[in-house]
């Protein structure tokens, strides 16, 4: 990913990526290069342009299934919290309790 971030950074800036210019990308943040995958992401993009790449990816991420149960598990997450909530009343009202034994906890 680092990589590919890098790539696209020269891109922005109308650079040639190259293995050299990524390797400078990538180690200003401090991260260890490998300039072998460096050469096989740049052999996997060679021809092709960002916008092409974006549109490939876009219809990849189009066909993941994207959260058709929230709204069940939203609704569970709601009874979960009240019942949670009615669990913290009961439990302040037994601290409540011990208040009244007329001792503390630093006494």
């Amino acid at each position: 990913m680092r990589y590919i971030a890098a790539y696209l950074l020269l891109q922005l800036a109308e650079a040639t990526p190259s293995v050299d210019s990524i390797s400078k990308v990538v180690s200003a943040g401090g991260v260890d290069v490998d300039a072998e995958r460096i050469k096989e992401l740049l052999a996997a993009l060679e021809g092709k342009s960002i916008e092409q790449l974006i549109a490939e990816g876009s219809s990849k991420l189009a066909s993941v299934p994207s959260g058709g149960a929230a709204p069940a598990g939203g609704a569970a997450a709601a009874g979960g919290a009240a019942a949670a909530a009615e669990e913290k009343k009961a439990e302040s009202e037994a601290e409540e309790s011990d208040d009244d034994m007329g001792m503390g906890l630093f006494d």
